[in-house]
């Protein structure tokens, strides 16, 4: 579990993390650099968790190589089905991560959503639904690692 005090606001008490794949921590379907180290680091504290209607396949093998939990969508729309992910989680304890008008769901839904701009661009809608925005996937981990950062960008 990941702790965060967010002064004069509330207190973040987080045990899962779920990532988008595609446009959020892979390109076509590749893990970008600097994911799987974030992500053992983080490992010991979080849950993690891979969401993905796997579009360009591969995301069963990126699991097991980042040693997360692999999680596919069913066909069919993802965004609800990403919300009741989040849900079946309970939400209080869960950071989204995407960068899809699919992930805005998760991200509203989740008790930190960050949308990312992703090598694959980023959706309005995931942005409006995120609490924070990140440049990209290994800035959004190193809120996690870094929770002071996160701490002064929530705060009141």
């Amino acid at each position: 579990m990941i702790t965060i005090d967010i002064p004069d606001a509330f207190t973040l008490h987080l045990q899962h993390l779920v990532l988008d794949m595609n446009g959020t921590l892979a390109l076509d379907g590749t893990v970008l650099a600097g994911v799987h180290e974030r992500l053992q680091q983080l490992r010991p504290q979080l849950d993690i968790y891979l969401l993905t209607a796997n579009t360009h396949g591969g995301g069963e093998e990126a699991a097991r190589m980042l040693g997360i939990e692999f999680q596919l969508l069913e066909s069919g729309p993802g965004g609800p089905q990403k919300r009741a992910f989040v849900q079946s989680l309970g939400p209080e304890h869960v950071v989204a991560v995407g960068n899809g008008r699919n992930d805005a769901p998760m991200l509203q839904r989740a008790a930190l959503g960050i949308a990312v701009n992703g090598p694959e661009g980023m959706s309005l809608a995931a942005l409006q639904a995120a609490d924070l925005y990140c440049r990209d996937i290994n800035e959004a981990l190193d809120l996690l690692l870094y929770p002071d950062r996160l701490r002064a960008t929530w705060r009141l």
